[in-house]
């Protein structure tokens, strides 16, 4: 056993070796251990050479993503490492504060950053030959926290690394969780110094407040806040006593004494009482008492109440969308956010601010048009279809902002890697860098881009052309790239359509033979250029490379349906193209706005080139191939539809003064000929009329939309041409046409790099 003696003089040793002289000295309780002034004076100058001062560093804090719904914004998915809400002083009940301060530290208003009878007693202890230890002070407590939190922001192992680069990563948040967390004298006394620091710079207030909104509550709920709403589904300012004296029981050993069903105490479960939390929470309720924060009745009341958690789960994930139809836009969202500069000029800042700047992110995401959209898509194509690889997205987009207001597929969303059938990560509406396809085959609804061009080099509509040809020869096509050579077939979906007919008639019966035609007398690189000064590209480039050969002129290239919507949107703002944005506005924690993506807009095509294709495009839905999906509810609109070969993709693109939308239904692999499969009797090839009236319909009622622009009589005469009397096509209610052709159409994508697929022949 240690004599006092020898105790004393341990203490001494211990003082001088490690500086704890120092803080005595501050707290004004050296002139007891007077006799080791030597070794104090020494120490003292030692523990004054250390850094005093750690600065806090922003929390990680939760992101929240909303959309409108009833014209009311409501919460669609948050996102969180740690699951934490940062709250004022006011928003935490008075339960809470004494129950820390009096189970924690009961002298924390008058200390100077440190429990001294608690630092005394720890160095007896070390001095002893015991473990080292440390009367740890609800300051020291707050400093060991923000130094966990560094760890865990710093050197947090990054899951997308190889094996050898986690194992490396791990090694070092171990090290530097050690170095936080370790009982050793030198840690200790760096907190120590740490705290004093703490102390000077800012009130108890703030101390035990910013202490609150760090600590861990088990698992990965942190702070105050967010232990109210996980384990009892109340706010902090709303804990009734028993409740505070629980939250701060569970800090004592938060993964023994969290009460859900993930602790890890076998005999901690809610059908046993939670007996070793409910003593914990006694214990803290008999300091409430001893030190006069609760009265004799209040402790009485308290310890004979049951603990009875409401344990209310906080998803984090785009998971959580799902029950809003808003798991794909939510991923986009994401996307969006961790790759554009407007939130990081670095993927390592954007990712920072995504964790932890506590975002308040509005979307422009409109609920109750996105339900009736998933309504419609869902009820003619299901996720599952016997045997069938089936896909369906829409996405529709405001004329002249950019705003995504719909973005729906058939399947649900699934992101965790082992996806059930009927769901999917891919999102088929985006393009692959968004988490989306390698596209689609955009059949017959490029043919606008045709237009486009055939109007630009002069043409105009009622211009005729010969549709019997169905032979073509590759060097027949001019281009800005190297000349090919060899057949081209192409094929027309019914075979009266054929004969000399104006440019027009061709556009609302969607003749093949005519818009190849067409595309001999122009260059097939203004084509091109006429999609993508409208901002139509590939989905991925890498699997699916732009390809500029004569098939394309009737959509070949894999597209993504948003790329489409924004094309056409462009075309019906009279040739003012604006990129799309999923952002209205981003708050910080604080209620600050931040910079969000914007959209662009440009010119991308001459005013009255746009409009005289907007004309003719409106007679594609009033006379054309497309008058099945007509609302006919006043609202002028115009579009296209694309059918590839067997309707293996089939494409219905429309928009109106205001809003734009793109729907596409096919095949993600396999080789069905879907003009013979039925949903809810209708052929494969024209379901999307049905699905697209639906939905435009409900987008009228919420935008309405007025005139296009006039067209220029020059561009749909020419020199005084008039319409042909001969040979006029047979208007179909269907399909379009099919995309027949020769063998130099892009390849397939790479296997395992999301849908996408040629045309049969291409």
């Amino acid at each position: 056993m240690t004599s006092r003696a020898g105790a004393w003089g341990a203490l001494a040793g211990f003082i001088a070796m490690s500086a704890v002289a120092g803080v005595l000295v501050v707290s004004a309780v050296t002139p007891a251990l007077a006799v080791t002034s030597l070794a104090i004076s020494d120490g003292t100058g030692m523990f004054d050479g250390l850094p005093d001062y750690l600065a806090p560093q922003p929390l990680d804090q939760t992101t929240t993503f909303y959309a409108t719904k009833g014209g009311q914004e409501v919460p669609i998915a948050s996102f969180y490492a740690q699951n934490r809400e940062d709250v004022p002083w006011d928003g935490i009940s008075q339960s809470v504060k004494d129950a820390a301060v009096a189970t924690e530290d009961p002298r924390f208003y008058s200390e100077g950053g440190i429990d001294v009878f608690g630092t005394v007693r720890g160095a007896l202890s070390t001095a002893s030959g015991k473990d080292v230890q440390g009367g740890s002070s609800i300051t020291q407590q707050y400093v060991k926290n923000i130094l966990v939190q560094r760890c865990e922001q710093n050197d947090a192992v990054d899951p997308d690394a190889s094996a050898k680069v986690q194992k490396q990563q791990q090694a070092k948040f171990e090290a530097c969780y050690t170095d936080a967390t370790g009982v050793t004298v030198q840690r200790k006394v760096q907190e120590i110094r740490y705290a004093i620091g703490l102390d000077k710079r800012y009130s108890k207030d703030q101390i035990l407040l910013s202490y609150l909104n760090i600590v861990g509550f088990g698992g990965r709920v942190y702070g105050i806040q967010a232990a109210a709403q996980y384990y009892f589904g109340t706010d902090a300012k709303s804990l009734t006593l028993p409740q505070a004296a629980t939250l701060i029981a569970i800090l004592n050993n938060p993964n023994y004494l969290r009460i859900d069903d993930q602790s890890t105490s076998s005999t901690n479960v809610a059908a046993k009482g939670f007996p070793a939390t409910t003593e914990r929470r006694n214990y803290v309720l008999q300091r409430m008492l001893v030190n006069h924060k609760i009265t004799s009745a209040e402790y009485k009341q308290a310890i004979a109440t049951k603990i009875q958690a409401h344990i209310t789960p906080k998803q984090s994930g785009c998971t959580s969308a799902v029950q809003f139809d808003a798991g794909f836009f939510c991923d986009y969202m994401r996307r969006i956010m961790l790759s554009d500069p407007s939130f990081g000029k670095t993927a390592e800042q954007r990712q920072a601010q995504f964790q932890q700047g506590g975002l308040k992110v509005y979307t422009t995401l409109n609920l109750d048009l996105q339900n009736t959209a998933q309504a419609a898509l869902s009820g003619y194509i299901p996720p599952t279809y016997g045997n069938l690889d089936l896909g369906g997205a829409n996405v529709s987009m405001e004329v002249g902002t950019g705003r995504v207001v719909t973005m729906v597929e058939n399947k649900q969303f699934d992101d965790s890697g082992d996806a059930p059938p009927g769901t999917t990560s891919v999102n088929y509406t985006t393009d692959y860098a968004y988490g989306g396809s390698s596209g689609f085959q955009t059949g017959s609804s490029f043919k606008a881009f045709d237009l486009i061009a055939w109007l630009e080099a002069g043409h105009s509509l009622y211009e005729s052309v010969n549709a019997n040809t169905h032979l073509f020869q590759e060097s027949q096509f001019a281009t800005c790239g190297p000349p090919t050579t060899g057949p081209w077939s192409v094929a027309n979906d019914e075979s009266s359509e054929g004969g000399t007919m104006s440019v027009l008639q061709a556009t609302e019966a969607s003749v093949n033979t005519a818009f190849a035609m067409m595309a001999t007398k122009l260059n097939m690189c203004d084509i091109s250029k006429a999609a993508t000064d409208l901002g139509v590209h590939s989905a991925n480039q890498d699997v699916n490379p732009w390809t500029i050969l004569p098939p394309f002129i009737i959509g070949v290239n894999y597209i993504s349906p948003l790329t489409m919507a924004q094309a056409y949107a462009g075309i019906a703002n009279g040739g003012r193209m604006c990129t799309p944005i999923a952002i209205d506005k981003a708050l910080d924690a604080n209620g600050n706005p931040i910079t969000v993506p914007k959209t662009t807009c440009t010119q991308a095509i001459p005013e009255n080139v746009a409009a005289t294709v907007t004309w003719a495009l409106q007679h594609v839905m009033t006379g054309g191939t497309a008058t099945g999906a007509n609302p006919n509810d006043g609202v002028p609109i115009m579009g296209k539809t694309g059918t590839t070969d067997y309707a293996h993709e089939n494409w219905l693109v429309t928009s109106t003064s205001k809003v734009a939308q793109a729907t596409w239904i096919g095949l993600i692999s396999g080789a069905t000929d879907m003009h013979y499969v039925y949903f809810k009797g209708i052929q494969g090839n024209n379901v999307k009329f049905s699905v697209v009236k639906q939905i435009d319909t409900a987008l009228d009622s919420v935008y309405g939309g007025g005139a296009f622009p006039a067209p220029d009589n020059t561009l749909i005469y020419g020199n005084g041409s008039k319409p042909p009397a001969t040979n006029s096509p047979k208007p179909g209610t269907g399909g379009n046409g099919g995309n027949s052709g020769g063998g130099n159409g892009p390849n397939p994508p790479a296997p395992g790099q999301g849908p996408g697929k040629p045309g049969k022949g291409h």
